[in-house]
Protein backbone atom coordinates (compact mmCIF):
# COMPACT_ATOMS: atom_id res chain seq x y z
CA UNK A 1 0.00 0.00 0.00
CA UNK A 2 1.10 3.61 -0.68
CA UNK A 3 2.20 5.95 1.80
CA UNK A 4 0.91 8.78 0.25
CA UNK A 5 -1.05 11.07 2.74
CA UNK A 6 -5.06 12.11 2.04
CA UNK A 7 -5.38 15.20 -0.07
CA UNK A 8 -8.16 17.31 1.89
CA UNK A 9 -7.87 20.65 -0.05
CA UNK A 10 -10.16 20.99 -2.75
CA UNK A 11 -8.30 22.51 -5.41
CA UNK A 12 -5.40 20.17 -5.26
CA UNK A 13 -8.54 17.62 -5.37
CA UNK A 14 -9.88 18.47 -8.65
CA UNK A 15 -6.69 19.43 -10.14
CA UNK A 16 -5.49 15.21 -9.33
CA UNK A 17 -8.53 13.57 -10.32
CA UNK A 18 -7.02 11.34 -12.70
CA UNK A 19 -10.17 9.66 -13.36
CA UNK A 20 -9.77 6.45 -14.71
CA UNK A 21 -12.16 3.71 -16.32
CA UNK A 22 -12.35 0.19 -14.94
CA UNK A 23 -12.75 -2.16 -17.33
CA UNK A 24 -16.04 -3.99 -18.35
CA UNK A 25 -19.73 -3.25 -17.40
CA UNK A 26 -21.05 -2.97 -13.76
CA UNK A 27 -24.66 -3.70 -12.93
CA UNK A 28 -26.66 -2.90 -9.85
CA UNK A 29 -28.95 -5.45 -9.00
CA UNK A 30 -30.96 -5.90 -5.23
CA UNK A 31 -31.39 -9.71 -3.20
CA UNK A 32 -33.77 -9.84 -0.01
CA UNK A 33 -32.03 -8.89 3.51
CA UNK A 34 -31.75 -12.47 4.18
CA UNK A 35 -29.60 -13.48 1.00
CA UNK A 36 -26.79 -15.15 1.24
CA UNK A 37 -23.97 -13.59 -0.59
CA UNK A 38 -20.67 -15.64 -0.14
CA UNK A 39 -20.90 -17.01 -3.76
CA UNK A 40 -21.56 -13.72 -5.39
CA UNK A 41 -18.41 -11.65 -6.46
CA UNK A 42 -19.66 -8.15 -5.58
CA UNK A 43 -17.88 -4.88 -6.15
CA UNK A 44 -19.80 -2.86 -3.81
CA UNK A 45 -22.20 -4.57 -1.19
CA UNK A 46 -24.79 -1.99 0.95
CA UNK A 47 -27.26 -3.44 3.26
CA UNK A 48 -30.61 -1.14 3.33
CA UNK A 49 -33.72 -2.09 5.77
CA UNK A 50 -35.47 -3.21 1.97
CA UNK A 51 -32.76 -5.61 1.08
CA UNK A 52 -29.11 -6.14 -0.21
CA UNK A 53 -27.73 -3.63 -3.25
CA UNK A 54 -25.11 -4.93 -5.01
CA UNK A 55 -22.61 -4.14 -7.16
CA UNK A 56 -21.27 -6.51 -9.85
CA UNK A 57 -20.10 -7.27 -12.55
CA UNK A 58 -22.38 -7.52 -16.01
CA UNK A 59 -20.92 -11.39 -15.88
CA UNK A 60 -21.01 -12.06 -12.66
CA UNK A 61 -25.19 -10.81 -12.36
CA UNK A 62 -26.02 -13.18 -15.17
CA UNK A 63 -24.31 -15.89 -13.69
CA UNK A 64 -26.25 -15.41 -11.03
CA UNK A 65 -29.59 -14.91 -12.75
CA UNK A 66 -29.41 -11.23 -10.90
CA UNK A 67 -32.12 -8.80 -12.80
CA UNK A 68 -29.82 -5.35 -13.51
CA UNK A 69 -31.76 -2.16 -11.79
CA UNK A 70 -29.00 -0.09 -13.76
CA UNK A 71 -26.06 -0.66 -16.48
CA UNK A 72 -23.10 1.38 -15.68
CA UNK A 73 -19.48 2.07 -16.21
CA UNK A 74 -17.23 2.00 -13.30
CA UNK A 75 -14.69 5.20 -13.48
CA UNK A 76 -11.95 5.51 -10.35
CA UNK A 77 -10.65 8.77 -9.07
CA UNK A 78 -7.23 8.02 -8.29
CA UNK A 79 -6.52 10.90 -6.48
CA UNK A 80 -5.82 9.87 -2.41
CA UNK A 81 -8.92 11.72 -0.98
CA UNK A 82 -9.52 12.62 2.59
CA UNK A 83 -12.39 11.06 3.67
CA UNK A 84 -13.16 14.43 5.72
CA UNK A 85 -12.41 16.31 2.63
CA UNK A 86 -15.17 18.90 1.78
CA UNK A 87 -16.38 19.67 -1.76
CA UNK A 88 -15.29 17.12 -3.82
CA UNK A 89 -18.19 14.89 -4.20
CA UNK A 90 -20.58 18.13 -5.00
CA UNK A 91 -17.59 19.47 -7.61
CA UNK A 92 -17.67 16.19 -9.58
CA UNK A 93 -21.24 15.54 -9.34
CA UNK A 94 -22.17 19.07 -10.03
CA UNK A 95 -20.19 18.79 -12.94
CA UNK A 96 -21.53 15.89 -13.95
CA UNK A 97 -25.17 16.97 -13.48
CA UNK A 98 -24.70 20.09 -16.09
CA UNK A 99 -23.74 17.70 -18.73
CA UNK A 100 -26.67 15.64 -18.14
CA UNK A 101 -25.23 12.42 -17.06
CA UNK A 102 -26.11 10.79 -13.52
CA UNK A 103 -23.56 9.11 -11.05
CA UNK A 104 -23.49 7.20 -8.40
CA UNK A 105 -20.94 7.60 -5.81
CA UNK A 106 -18.94 5.17 -3.41
CA UNK A 107 -16.49 6.42 -1.76
CA UNK A 108 -13.42 3.64 -0.64
CA UNK A 109 -10.95 4.55 2.06
CA UNK A 110 -8.64 6.05 -0.52
CA UNK A 111 -10.12 6.96 -3.39
CA UNK A 112 -14.09 7.90 -4.78
CA UNK A 113 -15.61 5.51 -7.43
CA UNK A 114 -18.36 6.69 -9.97
CA UNK A 115 -20.43 5.11 -11.78
CA UNK A 116 -22.51 6.32 -14.56
CA UNK A 117 -24.97 5.19 -17.33
CA UNK A 118 -22.29 2.91 -19.53
CA UNK A 119 -23.19 4.45 -22.52
CA UNK A 120 -22.59 8.25 -21.18
CA UNK A 121 -18.65 7.01 -19.99
CA UNK A 122 -16.46 8.94 -22.73
CA UNK A 123 -18.52 11.75 -21.95
CA UNK A 124 -18.17 11.81 -17.93
CA UNK A 125 -14.40 11.10 -18.88
CA UNK A 126 -14.30 14.55 -20.74
CA UNK A 127 -16.44 16.10 -18.02
CA UNK A 128 -14.42 15.01 -15.48
CA UNK A 129 -10.74 15.60 -17.09
CA UNK A 130 -12.53 19.30 -18.12
CA UNK A 131 -13.27 19.61 -14.34
CA UNK A 132 -9.46 18.94 -13.79
CA UNK A 133 -7.72 21.36 -16.01
CA UNK A 134 -10.75 24.27 -16.19
CA UNK A 135 -8.75 26.78 -17.91
CA UNK A 136 -8.62 24.10 -20.80
CA UNK A 137 -4.81 23.62 -20.81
Amino acid sequence: MRADPPVSDLAELLRTLEPVLNSGIYVYTQLPIDARLDHIDAVVTVREREGITLIVREEEAQRHGLPPLFRAAWITLTVHSDLEAVGLTAAFAGALANAGIGCNVVAGARHDHIFVPEKQVQRALATLRALQNPSGQ
